[in-house]
C-alpha cells in the first residue's frame, strides 16, 4: 500500500529530564493533534529499554539497560492505534565506551536530555495501524 501525504507542520522541542521518553512523545502527538507524522530525536537518558521482536515466537524480549547513554539516533513514525496516536520508533544508544544498543523504544527510557523533531503530514485518510496475522504486530494495512 502506498498513499500520498503533504508535509504539513513541524514541532520541534526538548523533553523535561527524568521524563519517560516514549509517553513524552505520545502526549506531544496527542497534545497537537498529530495523526500522522514521523519522528526524530537526539540527546541521552539515565536509563533505557530496548525491545527485540522474536519472529518465530511472535514477541517481545526487553532488554534494560540501567546507565546513561547517549541517543546515537532515534527514528520512528506516529500513526494511530485504537483512535490514539502511537509512537512506533526505534532507536540506537551508546555507552561511555562507544558501545552499541539498540531497539524498540520501551516505556522505562528516561530522559536526561532530548531534543526532538516531529514532521506532520496530512493524508486523505488517516493511517490506522490494524493487527497483522502474518507477523503478529499491529502494522499499517498493506492492501
Amino acid at each position: 500500500m502506498n498513499i500520498v501525504v503533504s508535509p504539513s507542520r513541524k514541532i520541534i522541542g526538548r523533553l523535561a529530564q527524568g521524563e519517560d521518553l516514549l509517553a513524552a512523545l505520545e502526549n506531544c502527538a496527542r497534545e497537537h493533534g498529530i495523526t500522522l507524522a514521523e519522528v526524530q530525536a537526539i540527546g541521552a537518558v539515565s536509563q533505557a529499554r530496548v525491545g527485540y521482536y522474536h519472529q518465530q515466537e511472535r514477541k517481545y524480549y526487553f532488554l534494560d539497560l540501567n546507565q546513561p547513554l547517549e541517543i546515537v539516533s532515534l527514528l520512528g513514525n506516529i500513526s494511530l492505534k485504537d483512535g490514539k496516536p502511537l509512537v512506533h520508533a526505534h532507536l540506537s544508544l551508546a555507552d561511555h565506551e562507544g558501545r552499541a544498543f539498540g531497539g524498540h523504544l520501551a516505556e522505562g527510557t528516561l530522559v536526561f536530555a532530548c531534543e526532538f523533531t516531529i514532521q506532520e503530514y496530512q493524508s486523505a485518510a488517516p493511517l490506522v495501524r490494524r493487527m497483522d496475522e502474518p507477523t503478529g504486530l499491529f502494522l499499517w494495512p498493506y492492501e
